[in-house]
């Protein structure tokens, strides 16, 4: 399998983070990224369900009815993401590399084709879906569409939501499953690890939650 990148900035972000911070750093990540894609893995402070940009909080809040859980809502689409037991990562490409500016069903392909060969490394049966499933629910891991990743019994074990902006390309993923450390591996040969400078954090301190805690932004639908 040809991987996407022939280099790769690494970030194992060791702090865990609230819904709105983990989005906020996200978001400096793909305003200030420079020429080179970067992987962040990152871990939630809580018990966290984010919802797509275009997503109706009235429908999340119905699927997680008497549970206590806090919603953010993603600059991505996508559908509701339960983050209590998944993997979450991110992915940033600057413009001007292949994979920023391929169609979006192409880009999505491409990276779940290579979560698809971590999983498997992983020893987890996975293949990708070549057109969406009958469901029409909004639970992200209920309704499976072309280049979702599936298990063994067909149930989706990998999604994602993705934007576009002039910096680049920003996507969103969840996997329930042990794709760990070797998704870095099967997207580039040439990973390196990155470690946030004193300007980047400073920036992150300055930002705070922005725009992802204010009510106004999780009830715009």
């Amino acid at each position: 399998m040809k991987k996407p990148f022939e280099r790769l900035l690494v970030w194992p972000d060791p702090v865990a983070r609230s819904g709105p911070e983990n989005m906020a750093v996200d978001e400096v990540l793909l305003e200030t990224i420079g020429e080179e894609p970067l992987l962040r893995i990152y871990d939630w402070e809580g018990d966290w369900v984010s919802l797509g940009y275009f997503q109706k909080i009235a429908e999340a809040r119905e699927l997680f009815a008497g549970e206590r859980v806090e919603f953010v809502r993603r600059m991505t689409g996508g559908g509701v993401v339960d983050h209590r037991e998944d993997v979450t990562y991110s992915l940033i490409v600057p413009r001007g590399q292949a994979l920023a500016e391929a169609r979006g069903e192409e880009s999505y392909r491409m990276i779940h084709a290579a979560v698809v060969e971590a999983l498997r490394q992983a020893g987890v049966v996975a293949r990708m879906l070549r057109e969406d499933d009958a469901n029409e629910s909004v639970a992200c891991f209920e309704k499976a569409v072309a280049w979702d990743v599936v298990g063994e019994d067909g149930r989706k074990i990998a999604g994602a939501g993705q934007k576009r902006s002039r910096a680049g390309l920003l996507h969103q993923g969840s996997v329930l499953g042990a794709v760990g450390d070797g998704l870095a591996g099967c997207l580039s040969e040439g990973c390196c690890n990155w470690t946030p400078n004193a300007e980047f954090m400073d920036r992150i301190r300055k930002l705070g939650c922005g725009r992802y805690k204010p009510v106004d932004w999780l009830e715009r639908r």
